[in-house]
């Protein structure tokens, strides 16, 4: 399988468990491994015998901007699927990062990383 990746798409939202997270937000940033075969798009070179990356990002953009969510993992699950409604793609991995958890020890990163393939 072939593999179409974004990496770093930064978005403000508004998820979390507490209140200040709520009313605050803050950014999350999410990488996206797009499992596809990509030689029908190769062979004719066109876009629509493969995925549109920024149309993905676009999406994920707003998934991020939108409804919040208690859980970064609810997240991840709603970019997965969003991301599985495109034709081509048979498999993707969400990483959704949330550099500015709180958390009261000092880190660099909490992610949660989740693979969703199509049925």
């Amino acid at each position: 399988m072939d593999r179409v990746t974004l990496r770093g798409l930064r978005v403000r939202g508004h998820h979390g468990v507490f209140s200040h997270e709520r009313e605050n937000g803050q950014i999350f940033v999410v990488d996206l491994v797009l499992g596809l075969d990509t030689s029908a798009a190769a062979a004719s070179d066109d876009l629509e015998r493969t995925v549109h990356y920024g149309v993905v990002a676009e999406e994920v953009a707003a998934i991020v901007s939108g409804e919040p969510v208690d859980l970064i993992e609810t997240l991840a699950q709603r970019i997965a699927d969003t991301c599985l409604g495109h034709e081509a793609v048979e498999e993707v991995e969400v990483t959704v990062h949330k550099p500015d958890a709180p958390i009261t020890v000092p880190f660099d990163d909490v992610t949660v990383t989740i693979t969703r393939r199509r049925p």
